[in-house]
């Protein structure tokens, strides 16, 4: 493994009582096609997985859900045992049918297991964070988030969690979890061209309260804008790493979770991250999503 040559972009953020980097890694791109079975590549996913780690990161996020059990099953081969200074987080709440879908599971009796088999398939006593995904495919739907929340504040009392979040969730919803015990970040679809949490993102940075987008790039449609190029033209570099330059100058609190199964692309993608964006390139991007 390679020795990190420079600080990874956008510092550092305290995540719980834990210290992690804002440029962290999401996992989803480690299974096969549409997140469904082994990747094509076994040796180069554990690739990525160790690359991520000696370059720096500290941030790795995963669901059981993911292949399922995959890329889990991935990170514990790689990685196990891990690294002290290593944090990764989960996401229950939606299990994988036959046909690839994601159906909802969330009675406490399905939370209990998704939270044993992460347990099981990571090789771990206590989870380090469970994000509590709801609404569905389409994106947040309104619905108390109670029952399903507070089975997960019962498995934190019982030792199996340390810190809680929520995904895909309304501000209501963040309102409404945050009643019923703390939690340090929120885990929505946010990117320059989806800015529906703007309030919320400096709601969170206020408190303190970290804000992980996923889809940071666009999602399975990569983001396309004519903006988005001409700034990235100008900067000499790709539009996605403007896109990711963009959201760590977004607000302190935004942590970063780009996936990818290629460890140059990951390197891409740090560099990238790294942009200064200037005042004029700024403002040219913001339009984007106004």
């Amino acid at each position: 493994m390679n020795t990190p040559s420079a600080p990874l972009p956008g510092g550092a953020w305290t995540l719980g009582d834990s210290s992690v980097t804002r440029f962290g890694y999401g996992a989803m791109q480690l299974a096969g096609p549409w997140v469904m079975g082994p990747p094509a590549d076994h040796d180069g996913a554990l690739d990525v997985l160790r690359e991520a780690v000696s370059l720096g990161i500290t941030h790795i996020d995963t669901s059981d859900a993911y292949g399922p059990r995959i890329t889990n099953e991935l990170i514990r081969e790689a990685l196990h045992p891990y690294p002290e200074s290593l944090f990764i987080a989960t996401k229950v709440g939606a299990v994988r049918d036959a046909q690839g879908g994601w159906p909802t599971a969330r009675r406490p009796e399905d939370l209990r297991k998704q939270i044993h088999d992460n347990l099981q398939s990571l090789d771990v006593e206590t989870l380090d964070l469970v994000n509590m995904r709801m609404g569905d495919a389409q994106g947040p739907q309104p619905g108390s988030i109670a029952e399903a929340f507070e089975t997960l504040v019962d498995l934190r009392q019982e030792g199996l969690i340390r810190h809680l979040g929520v995904s895909n969730v309304t501000e209501e919803q963040v309102a409404e979890a945050r009643s019923i015990a703390p939690i340090v970040c929120v885990q929505n679809m946010y990117n320059l061209a989806h800015r529906h949490d703007d309030d919320l993102v400096d709601h969170l940075a206020a408190d303190g309260i970290a804000y992980v987008p996923f889809f940071p790039l666009g999602g399975f449609t990569p983001l396309q804008s004519t903006a988005l190029s001409r700034v990235a033209d100008r900067l000499g570099a790709t539009p996605m790493s403007v896109a990711l330059a963009w959201l760590l100058q977004r607000s302190p609190n935004i942590l970063l979770i780009p996936g990818t199964s290629s460890t140059a692309h990951l390197r891409e993608n740090i560099a990238g991250a790294g942009l200064s964006l200037s005042e004029e390139d700024l403002a040219e991007l913001d339009s984007i999503g106004h």
